[in-house]
């Protein structure tokens, strides 16, 4: 295996060493998921280790290859490596690639398993829960049987509204702004319910984003002049 492995390595090496598209790197990834899980694992750690961005987008495709029978043990090894990498760009790929697909996958055992993330210690884990509901309001795009699941993911996303990590509110406002570009009416009830009747109080830079797709008559209600 060990040898596998060294093999996989240095054929990678070169691709990992120059500008290749992501969706290039994506079906590397996909045709490594192939194989089992315990496999993906042990890649993936060797190719996390040089901390190359393509490397990321290669192990979050694989790892995405084993949903659903594995999702608990996916969604682990991607918080593993969100907090190994440690950078934006990192978190937003498993983000739209295994975190956000996971809850298009089994939505409720998603986020069972999530809710830990958003009280995270780690900020790029917490910011990753925002870019998964970014990935499932893009996917869902406003479909009227997906409404309940939104609203759910609206209530799942309460804890964080008052987020104070920059890092953090830019990965979550950005799941508040597609869910207000997708689901504008339950966006801005659940808006105005945070700012005006709970009177929250969350960093400008998630409210602004939260708004961006609403029409100005319900900004103007939810934030004021």
């Amino acid at each position: 295996m060990i040898g596998d492995l060294d093999e996989a390595e240095s054929l990678l090496y070169p691709v990992l060493s120059e500008r290749i598209p992501f969706s290039t790197l994506d079906k590397i990834g996909q045709k490594i998921g192939g194989v089992s899980l315990g496999s993906v694992e042990l890649l993936s750690y060797r190719l996390a280790d040089g901390r190359k961005m393509g490397s990321w987008v290669i192990i979050a495709s694989a790892l995405s290859c084993h949903f659903p029978t594995d999702i608990g043990r996916v969604l682990a090894d991607c918080r593993a490596f969100i907090i190994q990498a440690a950078v934006w760009y990192a978190t937003d790929t498993f983000g739209e690639r295994v975190v956000g697909p996971a809850s298009l996958v089994d939505f409720h055992s998603a986020l069972q398993m999530l809710a830990p993330w958003r009280g995270d210690s780690n900020r790029w884990v917490r910011r990753c829960v925002g870019v998964a509901v970014h990935l499932w309001a893009k996917r869902t795009r406003g479909q009227a049987e997906m409404v309940n699941q939104a609203l759910d993911l609206l209530h799942f996303l309460e804890p964080v509204f008052e987020e104070k990590n920059q890092d953090a509110v830019k990965g979550i406002g950005w799941g508040l702004k597609t869910m207000g570009r997708y689901y504008p009416e339950l966006a801005a009830a659940w808006l105005d319910e945070q700012v005006n009747t709970l009177h929250r109080q969350p960093r400008p830079l998630m409210l602004r984003k939260a708004l961006t797709y609403l029409p100005p008559e319900q900004k103007l209600a939810i934030a004021g002049r």
